[in-house]
């Protein structure tokens, strides 16, 4: 599917030049255009669009007090012959600002700049991992990020504590370990200990307290890390 544009321009010659530009893009498909930044406007607040190609320099309002007014703003390319008005065209994050006489080869080049951008926004976002698979027992275990009470060192080996299982032995260093866990749900307490924060229950006199009861050491190079877990 084209993305959907439009373009504003009081001045009729420029505003034919832009809609020509666009027909020769496949990527772009024209809704509309205005002569005037009201009736855009209008348009804009019930119409969701992709790219908004405005003048800047208009009567009445301007097309950076246009933009400004949006609260669902489109990608916005402007369109002026001053270039004394770029730095308000950066300030609202304009993905390109195109001086007038405006070439074929100059608005192409802004397009593929805006196309590219919106390819980003529509790609899946990546989801946090939920579950982490180490080998046990001669075989490929998976475990759920959720179930994991804390993680204990033991030489070459670490021991995963899971809720409500028995824990699971696997040949793996303790930093080998946590690089593979959410920085934002595991904390490494201690050289031998990484505690799992939502099962967390208190902290105190170099201790973390888990929900079910066990203590854990934190040992004096972690206590600031812990400290700013708290604090947040």
């Amino acid at each position: 599917m084209p993305y959907k544009c439009i373009a504003v321009d009081d001045e009729l010659p420029a505003l034919e030049l832009i809609k020509n530009y666009v027909s020769q893009v496949p990527e772009l498909q024209i809704l509309h255009s205005f002569n005037d930044a009201v009736s855009a406007g209008e348009f804009l607040r019930k119409n969701p669009i992709d790219i908004l190609f405005v003048d800047i320099n208009m009567p009445d309002i301007n097309g950076i007090d246009l933009v400004s007014s949006l609260e669902e703003k489109p990608l916005i390319i402007f369109t002026t012959a001053y270039k004394k008005f770029a730095y308000e065209g950066f300030e609202l994050e304009a993905v390109d600002y195109l001086l007038k006489p405006v070439s074929l080869e100059r608005f192409k080049k802004s397009v593929s700049k805006a196309v590219e951008l919106l390819q980003v926004r529509a790609e899946p976002k990546v989801q946090p991992e939920e579950s982490v698979f180490v080998r046990s027992e001669y075989k490929m275990v998976k475990i759920e990020l959720a179930d994991i009470d804390y993680i204990e060192g033991l030489e070459d080996y670490i021991k995963i504590h899971i809720a409500n299982s028995r824990p699971i032995l696997t040949l793996m260093t303790m930093k080998a370990f946590i690089e593979k866990l959410p920085a934002d749900k595991f904390l490494r307490i201690h050289r031998s200990y990484i505690a799992s924060l939502n099962k967390i229950g208190s902290v105190g006199n170099k201790k973390v307290v888990l929900k079910n009861g066990t203590v854990l050491p934190v040992s004096d190079s972690y206590i600031e890390v812990l400290n700013k877990y708290i604090n947040k």
